[in-house]
């Protein structure tokens, strides 16, 4: 079994996350549920995001619809630009997306914009066919993947939104002026994001409805080397991809050569970068991967991805596209609303620019899960070792046995906690197999109540790496877990 098909297993069975409807045999492909588990290591997850970009920098916050009108996306262009290339088989009418299916039996991974001719050649040129009834093609065409809705009685044409950032920027003039914005200005938002994706696939890393944390930094982009921010990050060394090479350099040096346009872009990769060091992710194992021209999404002037490298190859948690003034001057136009705003710097009226980091909240769990999976096999065991500050269950709290009055002072210490810290009480089973189950699911500590307990007032608390044991005083078991659960490491 491959690391993901083991990781997929324990997802499964540990409950982090499975098909929605699964008892149903018509559930389309492409929506996951998480379960009790994977919820709370999402939360935390969300948390740390919220704690090390969000609260770090001092963004503001908004949560947006979900469903947006026809003209937002026409502004946007997301009516006309957001499709992916299709392939269907002339026999059995089975449908493909054309670049991946092309990549998956040549290797050859197409741009982004790849034109249909372009797709057609190669089909032609390798003799491509259908993988399930051996059918030729018909010519490529473009899938719109965005979802259409009507609203009312009428019918109104609406859309799902394919991703979280177009109502931070239909919003930005009021969040401006309500909020006293001034340049830069960065805005966050997360939340869920739906696109009609052709052939989903691989659980949480090919979705039609998933989770994006996504931000968005107005900028004048007349000073977008005045960041007084920069000064603490400019010597933080950055794994660069470009041109199919690696270099290691400090985000100054970087910026100094052109590798990347600006402070700002600078500061931002940075922090982004110092974030990802907090998850438990080899680092590595990343990289920032500077798009062609080819590559880029139809709003970016400039782009980078933002890389983890897994089992199943390479995976993009991050786009990071400095966006210009696409959007606004878009919204702007089909709004015939004026959407400048006056820097208080000079005083001048500027239509902001927009650099963007766009995160998926899925793919950033699975590679974590990932990343942090161990077999143990001297002494035969399976961990996730998670950071404790994102694992789903810190401590659990177990009773030797559960008779003389264990189980109920164990109930006792587990009420005491349970309102301050994500802990689990469980008294099934040997205390080894209850031991193990908490590394399943990357449990850093495990509370064991004894018969000493009943004479002392002490616990033992078991470290999940080490395995070693620590006896301390209950009274000081929420201290313990209080400075363990928040010490950060990068």
């Amino acid at each position: 079994m491959n690391t993901y098909d083991t990781i997929m297993k324990l997802a499964l069975e540990r409950g982090f996350y499975f098909p929605s409807c699964e008892i149903y045999g018509d559930a389309p492909a492409g929506f996951w549920d998480y379960g009790p588990t994977g919820v709370n290591m999402k939360n935390r997850f969300v948390e740390l995001w919220r704690r090390e970009l969000v609260r770090r920098d001092g963004m503001l916050e908004i949560d947006g619809s979900q469903i947006m009108s026809k003209s937002i996306f026409i502004a946007s262009g997301h009516i006309t630009n957001f499709t992916d290339p299709m392939i269907i088989c002339k026999q059995c009418g089975s449908t493909f997306r054309a670049d991946k299916h092309i990549a998956e039996i040549t290797g050859h991974e197409l741009p982004e914009l790849a034109s249909g001719s372009e797709i057609d050649n190669i089909i032609v040129e390798n003799k491509l066919s259908c993988p399930k009834c051996g059918g030729p093609f018909e010519k490529s065409t473009r899938f719109n993947m965005m979802f259409k809705i009507g609203i009312g009685p009428s019918n109104d044409e609406a859309y799902l939104r394919p991703e979280t950032c177009q109502s931070i920027f239909v919003d930005f003039p009021r969040i401006f002026k309500t909020m006293r914005g001034r340049l830069p200005l960065a805005i966050a938002q997360l939340g869920k994001s739906f696109r009609n994706e052709i052939a989903p696939r691989q659980s949480l890393l090919r979705l039609r409805e998933f989770y994006q944390a996504e931000i968005e930094i107005f900028c004048n982009p007349n000073r977008l080397d005045e960041v007084p921010k920069f000064e603490e990050m400019k010597k933080k060394v950055l794994r660069l991809y470009i041109n199919d090479s690696y270099q290691e350099i400090t985000a100054q040096d970087a910026v100094d050569q052109l590798i990347i346009p600006n402070n700002l872009v600078a500061y931002y990769l940075t922090l982004l970068v110092l974030f990802y060091e907090k998850t438990g992710i080899d680092m590595n194992r990343t990289r920032l991967r500077q798009l062609s021209t080819s590559e880029k999404a139809f709003y970016a002037s400039f782009a980078f991805d933002f890389e983890v490298e897994t089992s199943i190859g390479w995976l993009e948690l991050v786009a990071c596209n400095y966006r210009s003034d696409y959007d606004l001057r878009g919204h702007s136009t089909v709004s015939k609303q004026n959407l400048h705003v006056i820097d208080p710097i000079d005083n001048t009226k500027v239509l902001p620019n927009v650099f963007e980091l766009s995160m998926g909240i899925d793919r950033s769990i699975y590679s974590i899960l990932e990343h942090s999976f161990f077999e143990d096999f001297e002494h035969e065991r399976t961990v996730l070792r998670l950071r404790p500050y994102l694992a789903p269950i810190l401590a659990g709290i177990l009773p030797l046995i559960t008779k003389d009055g264990l189980r109920e002072k164990a109930q006792l210490i587990y009420s005491q906690l349970k309102l301050d810290f994500p802990v689990f009480y469980d008294e099934s089973g040997s205390i080894g197999r209850r031991y193990r189950r908490l590394e399943e699911i990357g449990a850093p500590f495990a509370v064991t109540v004894d018969r000493q307990t009943l004479s002392d007032d002490t616990v033992t608390i078991r470290n999940r790496d080490t395995m070693l044991q620590l006896r301390i005083q209950i009274s000081e078991l929420s201290n313990y877990l209080h400075k363990e659960a928040y010490k950060l490491v990068s």
